[in-house]
């Protein structure tokens, strides 16, 4: 499972973001990778995640497990 989750995060990452970018430097590239990734975990909303974004996801798992103690 780990395996799936890996590639479609970096397919998306590729198809989303990537796809005909080109960089001047290694460091423009890893600045837009970040850039992506705090976007992703932020803003993009996953389906498995009830249509809401990782950030927000965990958030209400914390909730739920600070609820629970």
């Amino acid at each position: 499972m780990a395996n799936a989750c890996s590639e479609t995060l970096f397919g998306s990452l590729k198809v989303e973001w990537l796809h005909g970018q080109r960089f001047a430097t290694i460091r423009e590239a890893k600045d837009a990778v970040l850039e992506w990734l705090r976007w992703y975990n932020r803003s993009r909303m996953h389906s498995t995640l009830d249509y809401s974004s990782p950030a927000e996801y965990e958030q209400r798992w914390m909730e739920q497990q600070q609820a629970a103690a």
